[in-house]
């Protein structure tokens, strides 16, 4: 019997952060687990430096609800204007200098 899809496990919690997590970092912290292959601690790190926060604050519903308004990288409740889907991961893309492939899809088709 095989291993299986070596993905498998983390692209499930990198779904699952997406939406339980939004409220705090978690899928902040989970695309840089992903895209730059960082320890879990040293992505932490990386997110509150470039949110400006303490990493204690990752976890705090309030402090990163605040945060994703104010960098307009999306929040789980929409607000009129504010950043949305693609929006809210092209942001989210510039402030951690990663890329996403479907922003990278999506710059691609605006450039046609």
């Amino acid at each position: 019997m095989g291993t299986g899809d070596i993905f498998g496990m983390p692209t499930a919690h990198i779904m699952a952060s997406a939406m339980g997590g939004i409220r705090t970092a978690g899928d902040l912290v989970a695309w840089m687990q992903m895209s730059r292959r960082m320890k879990i601690n040293e992505a932490k790190a990386y997110v509150a430096e470039k949110l400006g926060i303490d990493v204690i604050d990752l976890t705090n519903e309030e402090v990163m609800r605040q945060v994703r308004e104010d960098l307009d990288i999306g929040i789980i409740t929409s607000v009129a204007g504010s950043a949305k889907g693609i929006a809210a991961k092209w942001k989210i893309a510039e402030l951690l200098d990663i890329q996403i492939n479907s922003v990278n899809l999506f710059k691609e088709k605006l450039r046609l």
